[in-house]
């Protein structure tokens, strides 16, 4: 059966509602779709709360705060952080109750090493990314400390079979060079790609070590599924559009499937007809129409995990989030007929 998950923000500031609101959704998915339930992020609660200050609370001996441009590295540990990791463990908390005696595959999301040292500033200087140095120490910190999350996941929720998001949207953008420098005058320079594939292993190996599953999110560029591949992980996850082709993106997805790496589809809200209602067929055409027009065998399409497209789910409502959720979910009851016939 195709399986149906989300990237973790949800629209909301009651962690335990919303935990609960995504359990249920996801327990009343179509007939022939899986569930892969998520830990929850609620960044509406202010930037404590979001995905960089989230990650950044859960990095070990490198303290962050907030400053005039965000998130930055600090001389010690003060309130912002205090606050990001007070949020971080009222979720878990909230996920321990809503999922209690839930035994099964259980993701919790993360801004990847690359992503988090393009967003989070020096104490003072440029970003990390600009630092050779500073961002290999934040890629050690990164892994240290999503290794004790992972542990504190399966605390509270003892039977999950965790699952690890790393979200790279930036990952492009790191290794084309195109990331201005703080003053915007100029670009921070290419990462070269064997150095990105590094970067990426650092964390992946240690995720793994700890008995996770792994995911790399690279958006929608096919520049970021060979690097991801290459580090070792278990799915990549790339955004998709409906209606389109890009040979090149599914080029890369059939090589990584060819070896063994699932994928994660995200993809956009289904468009909605007054007449007909969501177009679901749609989705599932987006996953569906490339797959076999680039040669990966049918039944291939029950491996395939549908998930929302970036975090836009966040700045709508409710009612919108779980609109998405059920829609995918129908998307993946037509992937998974779709793979049997």
């Amino acid at each position: 059966m195709t399986t149906v998950s989300g990237r973790g923000p949800r629209p909301g500031t009651d962690p335990l509602e919303a935990q609960q609101v995504v359990l249920g959704d996801l327990a009343e998915l179509a007939s022939g779709a899986r569930a892969l339930p998520f830990a929850v992020q609620l960044p509406a609660r202010g930037p404590e709360a979001g995905p960089l200050g989230r990650t950044a609370a859960l990095l070990t001996e490198l303290a962050v705060e907030l400053g005039p441009h965000g998130w930055k590295l600090a001389d010690r540990p003060g309130m912002d952080e205090r606050r990001a990791r007070s949020l971080v463990d009222d979720d878990l908390g909230a996920l321990a109750i809503a999922a209690y005696g839930y035994a099964g595959p259980l993701a919790v999301a993360a801004v990847g090493p690359w992503s988090l040292a393009a967003e989070l500033y020096l104490a003072r200087g440029d970003r990390v990314l600009a630092d050779v140095g500073a961002r290999a120490e934040l890629a050690a910190s990164l892994a240290a400390g999503l290794v004790e999350h992972v542990a504190h996941v399966r605390r509270q929720v003892p039977g999950a079979e965790v699952v690890v998001q790393l979200d790279e949207h930036l990952l492009a953008q790191v290794g084309a060079g195109v990331l201005p420098t703080f003053s915007g005058f100029s670009r921070l320079r290419a990462v070269p790609g064997p150095d990105v594939v590094e970067g990426l292993a650092v964390v992946v190996d240690a995720l793994r070590a700890a008995g996770a599953r792994v995911v790399v999110h690279v958006g929608s560029s096919w520049t970021g599924v060979g690097p991801a591949v290459l580090a070792g992980v278990d799915a990549v996850g790339v955004d998709l559009r409906t209606g389109t082709w890009d040979e090149r993106l599914w080029e890369h997805l059939a090589r990584a499937v060819e070896r063994g790496v699932a994928l994660w589809a995200g993809l956009p809200p289904a468009q909605v007809s007054q007449c007909a209602g969501p177009d679901v067929v749609a989705l599932a055409d987006a996953v569906a129409v490339p797959w076999r027009r680039i040669g990966l065998p049918v039944p291939g399409l029950a491996d395939v995990t549908l998930c929302e497209s970036g975090a836009e789910i966040a700045r709508g409502s409710l009612d919108a989030a779980r609109a998405v959720t059920g829609n995918l979910g129908r998307a993946a009851a037509i992937l998974a007929e779709r793979a049997e016939g």
